[in-house]
């Protein structure tokens, strides 16, 4: 009996140990993929604006941690019903961004759902947006989703948070040729809430306190200070900004520029609040440039159209 049991044991370990090692292996190479891979567009809820009318909120998540795909409007990009075009992206940042554009539709738009279609890298996906109350967005909403806040949290500050204004100063259609650097300056007006978490100077103990501090939750976190960022939202080729601007898209790895990771440290801020920007293009064509003001809590953002020439 006794020796049955033994073997029985014995068995069982050896199964055990057996199925340790293949969860052990499949999660050594799991893979996070550079490129090739699928985005997948995403309905974040929608909000009412003072005229009646609603706001459909998306952003996406591009599966990719290097590839930035261009997805120009068309079957592969497109919404319906309606026009093909409501004003989305066609570049695409890596990995999840949250709230990165609204479409407008009337105050009679009812039960109705607006989709919107994405196929990359022969992969199609959709988005449906409708008007349900479970999908209803306010400003603690958002700031929980980002990782301002904790979950289900909030405070009297982040209640009391009115977004930042970006404006770019200057016309709103600019010409540019391929090589050559565009100045462009954008100002930004904020209450200064939420309080930022971090200076933008630390000492190497804090920086050392930080790097082996394990997380202090499970969602995303995200620190709360004041900053500009300016990407590509439309255009062929590619566009280098100078000096680089924190990324808008959550990267949390260390020192990654982004006010997700670990030990990212918020620029300073300009006293008269104008950031200046040089811009450069590697092809010819028509550019919609996005600068995005954001103090953790809550954003604002302005574009600009530029037509580069040879």
């Amino acid at each position: 009996m006794d020796n049955n049991v033994s073997k029985i044991r014995s068995r069982v370990r050896t199964l055990l140990l057996a199925v340790f090692v293949v969860v052990l292996s499949q999660v050594a190479s799991a893979d996070t993929y550079q490129s090739g891979q699928h985005i997948e567009p995403a309905y974040e809820g929608w909000r009412p604006n003072p005229d009646g009318t609603f706001s459909f909120m998306f952003g996406y998540m591009n599966e990719n941690w290097l590839e930035e795909p261009d997805v120009d409007i068309g079957e592969n990009n497109s919404f319906s019903p309606g026009g093909a075009d409501r004003g989305q992206p066609t570049h695409f940042l890596p990995r999840r961004n949250r709230f990165t554009f609204e479409v407008i539709v009337p105050s009679d738009w009812g039960d109705r759902e607006l989709v919107w279609t994405l196929n990359v890298n022969g992969v199609e996906r959709k988005a449906y947006a409708t008007l349900k109350d479970d999908y209803l967005v306010d400003n603690m909403v958002i700031a929980s989703e980002t990782g301002s806040l904790g979950p289900g949290t909030s405070s009297p500050e982040s209640r009391s948070n009115i977004a930042p204004i970006v404006t770019i100063q200057g016309d709103d259609f600019r010409s540019a040729k391929v090589g050559e650097a565009i100045s462009l300056t954008a100002n930004v007006r904020d209450d200064g809430l939420p309080k930022p978490r971090r200076e933008s100077t630390n000492t190497g103990d804090e920086l050392q306190r930080r790097m082996m501090r394990p997380p202090s939750r499970i969602t995303v976190g995200k620190v709360n200070a004041l900053f500009l960022s300016w990407n590509k939202y439309r255009g062929p080729g590619n566009v280098s900004f100078d000096p680089p601007y924190p990324k808008p898209w959550e990267d949390t790895r260390t020192s990654a520029n982004s006010p997700w990771g670990a030990l990212w440290l918020p620029p300073e801020k300009p006293e008269d609040g104008n950031y200046e920007v040089t811009v450069t293009f590697d092809e010819p064509g028509i550019y919609i440039l996005w600068s995005r003001a954001d103090d953790g809590g809550l954003y604002h953002d302005d574009y600009i159209t530029v037509n580069v020439t040879e």
